[in-house]
């Protein structure tokens, strides 16, 4: 599968990918801070997202793969990768499957752990718009608005609408294969053997995807992992403390791994 990415800046090649129902819009201003620091800065969209290819298969293996394709077409040996939420995920898939891959790795708000599904709220409201009579912007806000509350979440949703022609509407991500197989989006992610590879986890303050309580289960996995927390932050990290999050990824890529944790 051929990825649609945006590449900005010059120098550490960086991987920078999205979380479920996000593509590589929502994070070309933060990969423009991190591209002034000295990288590379590759934006993903991620499988049936952004403009990347839709298809009927969606797990992370496959996204994993996905990865390892666009590494090698980039004429990359090595590549330092940012993960945020499902993109988190597929960070840890491939540390599992490719971590010759992979100099550094940062998942964010995140883990390795199996989690319930608690999107069906958010694909119920999608699936109850009807497009093919909807005609501007607006209705469709109108309409998403009746079951979406949060304001946040519905900006986020709509960012994804566009004009797929003259007067129709479509969406960016692929409703449909997300929809018939959301159960994996919460799949563990767990590696079949020790990963030596350096890897920090952000938490998000006002989150709960992250247990610090349950990092000695990573550090089983992770020897060399670490965790730090982003106050005022929920799990959109990017988007609520973009200024505290880049001094933290910075300072993890630039510092030599032999002197973090020292």
């Amino acid at each position: 599968m051929k990825l649609h990415y945006r590449i900005i800046g010059e120098g550490n090649p960086v991987l920078l990918l999205h979380g479920l129902f996000g593509m590589s819009d929502n994070l070309q201003s933060f990969g423009r801070q991190l591209a002034e620091k000295n990288n590379k800065v590759i934006i993903v969209d991620l499988r049936n997202h952004g403009q990347s290819p839709h298809d009927s298969a969606h797990s992370y293996q496959l996204m994993a793969d996905d990865m390892v394709k666009l590494i090698e077409n980039l004429g990359l040996s090595k590549v330092d990768i940012i993960g945020h939420s499902m993109g988190g995920k597929v960070v840890l898939k491939l540390l599992n499957t490719h971590p010759e891959k992979i100099n550094k790795a940062i998942v964010i708000d995140i883990a390795p752990w199996h989690y319930p599904i608690h999107h069906r709220e958010i694909l119920d409201a999608l699936l109850s718009i009807d497009l093919t009579i909807i005609r501007t912007r607006k209705e469709a806000e109108s309409a998403l608005a009746e079951n979406i509350k949060d304001q946040g979440t519905l900006f986020f949703l709509l960012k994804n609408l566009y004009w797929k022609a003259p007067e129709q509407l479509a969406w960016r991500f692929n409703l449909q294969t997300l929809t018939q197989q959301i159960e994996m989006i919460g799949e563990e992610t767990w590696p079949e053997k020790i990963i030596a590879t350096p890897i920090l986890f952000v938490r998000a303050e006002n989150s709960n995807y992250i247990d610090p309580y349950r990092m000695n289960e990573i550090l089983k996995w992770f020897p060399n992992a670490e965790l730090t927390e982003i106050k005022n932050s929920g799990h959109w990290v990017h988007a609520d403390q973009p200024a505290a999050l880049l001094e933290v990824v910075d300072g993890f890529i630039s510092t030599p791994y032999s002197s973090i944790g020292e």
